[in-house]
């Protein structure tokens, strides 16, 4: 029983360490700034690692009040591609944690 108790301890040890590695990878990730472009780079969405849009960069040769719709999808191909672009980082960042769990939902 003994080694068991040592065992249990040791498993807990680990999982600490590796919450502690979580919650700076998460906080690492905040940090981050992922860029989507459209439009040949008139249209700049850029995004957090948690996914908010932080700027919108827009050149004033891509406003044009006659055509609302292009300026419109332009931005949202933009977000589009930079969330992308966080999702992924996200998944391979967070996803060495999960790697080997059989954890549903999970990143």
């Amino acid at each position: 029983m003994r080694g068991g108790m040592g065992n249990m301890q040791g498993m807990m040890k680990q999982m600490q360490k590796m919450q502690k590695q979580m919650a700076q990878a998460q906080e690492e990730l905040a940090e981050q700034r992922f860029e989507g472009v459209a439009g040949g780079g008139v249209v700049k969405v850029t995004v957090s690692g948690h996914k908010q849009v932080l700027e919108v960069a827009l050149d004033p040769s891509v406003v044009d009040p006659e055509d609302v719709e292009m300026l419109q999808d332009l931005i949202v191909i933009a977000t589009n591609e930079a969330m992308k672009k966080a999702e992924d980082t996200a998944n391979s960042t967070m996803g060495q944690f999960t790697k080997g769990l059989n954890l549903p939902g999970m990143f």
